[in-house]
């Protein structure tokens, strides 16, 4: 690789400041961060405790704090943007998510407005009013999900999405474990249909990396984020194939990767994630376009 980056990874969380300062960053925008209303929270922590079948492995939840300590801690690293991700797993539970989301990100600075959706009647309904209430961005995990991208209950959502240029971050690879409307074949239709919607897949599409970095190629909007991988923990399972990194540079230059995290919910330090990225050694404009540049300009960030 050229240029090769010249910032130490950082080895502890304490590090991750000290990181950013050396490639003249303001900080880190992580666009994958998890806040949920209390009683959902223990919920999704209890299916992570107990390996469940969509977990597929021992996950011990690193940081099992309360919102403010987490919040608190990421602003210790230096992350001045970030997510309040929720997503609905059944009908009848994205709006009110949506009003707890928003709520949050209201009275919680530099927290992106987030929002989700799920195919349902009343999805154009709810996607309208948070969008008109000032949602940035929406998260829909197809595998937790357990739907289709393509269901038609979705199309004028999705519409309504591309038409407003508002990202969504789409749960769309088969990682960790895999179920009907995951892959990129889904996916890839529900491009075809919305050729202009803004979307940025999760973990890179794992396991399926070289077919979503075609994807981000073909679509100008498509984005994709590095949530978990080059950490030891995903690497044991679904590593990202060596022989990509140049293809992963240019999109990244291009703005079309972004810092993602999956804090709290990850089973190893935030700073995995950050030192995991610097020892690819693909160079500190890399760097700089990844973990804050490119989000900065997604999201119009100060």
């Amino acid at each position: 690789m050229t240029d090769p980056a010249s910032v130490v990874p950082p080895v502890t969380d304490e590090r991750v400041p000290d990181f950013c300062r050396a490639l003249g960053l303001p900080g880190l925008a992580d666009v994958h961060v998890h806040f949920l209303p209390p009683r959902l929270l223990r919920r999704v922590w209890a299916y992570f405790d107990a390996a469940g079948p969509l977990v597929g492995t021992e996950w011990p939840i690193r940081y099992r704090w309360s919102d403010a300590d987490r919040v608190a801690h990421l602003r210790r690293l230096g992350v001045r943007a970030f997510s309040a991700l929720a997503y609905a797993h059944r009908p009848g539970m994205a709006a009110e998510l949506n009003r707890w989301t928003l709520d949050f990100a209201r009275d919680t600075p530099g927290c992106l407005a987030s929002a989700t959706f799920h195919p349902e009647p009343e999805a154009p309904g709810y996607v309208a009013a948070a969008l008109a209430e000032g949602a940035r961005l929406f998260k829909v995990h197809l595998q937790v999900g357990g739907f289709a991208p393509t269901d038609p209950a979705l199309d004028q959502v999705w519409g309504m999405l591309s038409d407003a240029g508002v990202p969504v971050v789409v749960h769309a690879g088969h990682a960790p474990v895999g179920t009907a409307h995951t892959g990129p074949d889904p996916f890839a239709a529900l491009l075809a249909r919305h050729p202009r919607l803004t979307a940025v897949v999760a973990h890179l599409g794992a396991p399926d990396y070289r077919a979503f970095l075609d994807l981000a190629e073909t679509y100008e909007r498509v984005r994709l984020d590095t949530t978990m991988a080059f950490t030891p923990f995903f690497d044991q399972f679904v590593p990202f194939p060596t022989d990509e990194l140049p293809r992963l540079r240019e999109l990244g230059l291009a703005g079309n990767v972004l810092l993602g995290s999956d804090f709290p919910n990850i089973p190893y330090p935030y700073a995995d994630q950050v030192a995991g990225l610097a020892r690819l050694d693909l160079g500190d404009d890399w760097l700089r376009a990844v973990c804050w540049n490119n989000a900065a300009t997604l999201f119009d960030l100060p």
